[in-house]
Order: C-alpha cells, then structure tokens, then sequence
C-alpha cells in the first residue's frame, strides 16, 4: 500500500485529529460518505484496524514500512507499543516538524527530500533518518532555504515544543537531547491496540 496522498480532511473526519497530517479542521463532525450519520456496531478488528490506520497516515508512512518499525520494536526493551511510538517520533521529518520548521509532517517530509536541512552539518535528504540524542538540525546554510522554513514558522504546527528538543529560531538551529516522552507525543492513540493488529501478522 502507498504512501496516502488523498484529502486529508476526509481522513480526519473519519479517524479523529491527527495533528501531523493537516492543520486545518472540518466543518462536519461525522465521518463522510454515505453511511457516515448511521451508528454502527464496530467489531474489535475495526478498532484495531483504524488505531493502526490513524498511526500510518499521521506519520506519513506505508505499511510496509510500518510493519518493519513494529518488528524493530518487538526487538527493543520495555513496551513494544512506546518502543514503536518512540521510532516514528525520532524519525527526522518528524522531529522538523516538532521543531516547528514545517506545519505538517509532509510538509516537513518535503523541506528534507528538497535537501532544506543538515544534521550535524550535513546534508540529510532521508526522511525516515533516525535521529539521536546529540543530533543538532539546522536549515541549509542558503537563502531558498532559510525563506522556505521562516515561511512555514509563521504558521507553526504544535503550540509546544517537546522536552526532548530545544530550538534556537535565530540560528534555525534545533538539538535532540534525549528520546521523547510518551506524554509529549500530540496523536491520541491506543499503541496496545496497534501491536495486538499486527500480532497475528508479523
């Protein structure tokens, strides 16, 4: 399955917000097409299905590349569900957007494939780049860069910025120190439900 580029407003009508993929918000409450004012018994795959669905287009990513994170945190320590949230967090279209660089995840996607951004200096234009404690990212030390992301802090995503990252907006210039909380993570989300999804399936 790839990558979603359809109307997002549709999507969050029907899974709830989701902060990473748009900023604006729908006028109607229900979830759309024909069907959307019926109340309707959901089976517990449903849940499943759509706590998974809300994971895969907040982020931005494909399933495949979500069933390589879930198994990549099946290995860690401690929760699998956290351990997954954690490596969708501290990817690094993620973290520029957290960082308030862009006003979207695929907004922020884009500053990086386009080459806008450095990770310790250098230029990173791998989206799904997983960063670490110590990375400082910063904007292209070049006009067209700088004016693309001054434009977009205009109209920043997230009010907060997480405890695990500073921002310097003189400089342009943000630093990771450490692996994000789990209650600085902005999608309202039942992580178990996602891991119990994939447990027959990886």
């Amino acid at each position: 399955m790839s990558r979603y580029r359809g109307p997002r407003l549709r999507v969050t009508r029907r899974l709830g917000e989701l902060p990473g993929l748009t900023r604006k918000t729908a006028r109607r409450s229900y979830p759309p097409g024909e069907h959307g004012q019926g109340r309707r018994k959901r089976s517990e795959y449903a849940v499943r299905l759509e706590e998974k669905q809300k994971l895969r287009l907040n982020y931005g990513i494909t399933e495949k590349q979500l069933i390589r994170y879930v198994r990549k945190a099946r290995r860690s320590t401690g929760s699998t569900g956290t351990a997954l949230l954690e490596l969708l967090e501290m990817r690094l279209d993620n973290t520029v957007f957290r960082l308030g660089m862009a006003g979207t995840i695929p907004g922020a996607r884009q500053l990086v494939n386009h080459g806008h951004v450095t990770v310790n200096g250098r230029v990173v234009n791998i989206a799904s780049y997983q960063c670490r404690p110590g990375d400082v990212i910063a904007v292209r030390d070049r006009d067209r860069s700088r004016k693309l992301v001054e434009a977009n802090m205009q109209y920043p995503g997230l009010a907060n910025l997480p405890s695990h990252l500073e921002f310097d907006k003189n400089t342009m210039t943000g630093k990771v120190n450490g692996v994000i909380e789990r209650e600085w993570i902005a999608l309202q989300i039942n992580e178990l439900l996602v891991v119990e999804y994939y447990s027959r399936k990886v």
